[in-house]
């Protein structure tokens, strides 16, 4: 029997995978590849790139076949830790659960991508006063706000007692 924290976790990420590849699908449907629009001139674009590297576009020059292999591989051993950490919080974190939740979500999102194109489709486009911001999607968000609300609970939330 699934316990609230499983459901109240599964259904979260579900819903990032869902908003993921439902805001994809739409800039499928309607960019073509380098595709741009303007939506606040001089700061955000909506842009169609494929991104077939890691974040900031780490790895993209590199072979085909490795860098999916490792990929998946680092993809499942995350997914896999982060189920581990899920089952190893406390049912009333509900913070952590939301966490592990974005971070699951959206490594879906971006894996389903990667089977699919053997890319990631990313299409969020900022261009800060002192910066171009590398394009990227409704996963990579997920993952961010994810990671930086993991080290948030890492750094201030006190460890319960043994």
């Amino acid at each position: 029997m699934m316990t609230a924290k499983y459901t109240y976790f599964a259904l979260t990420a579900a819903v990032i995978v869902v908003l993921d590849q439902a805001s994809k699908a739409i800039v499928l449907q309607h960019f073509q590849l380098y595709d741009s629009i303007s939506v606040i001139p001089g700061f955000f674009n909506l842009t169609y790139i494929r991104n077939p590297g890691g974040a900031f576009g780490v790895l993209a020059g590199g072979s085909t076949v490795l860098r999916n292999l490792l990929f998946f591989g680092a993809g499942t051993v995350a997914l896999g830790m982060i189920l581990y950490f899920l089952h190893a919080t406390p049912d009333r974190d509900r913070l952590m659960r939301f966490t592990l939740a974005l971070i699951f979500g959206g490594a879906i999102g971006n894996m389903i991508d990667r089977l699919r194109f053997g890319e990631v489709v990313d299409f969020l486009d900022f261009n800060l006063v002192f910066m171009r911001w590398p394009a990227f999607n409704v996963a990579d968000s997920a993952i961010t706000v994810g990671i930086l609300l993991f080290v948030y609970h890492i750094i201030f939330k006190p460890m319960p007692n043994s």
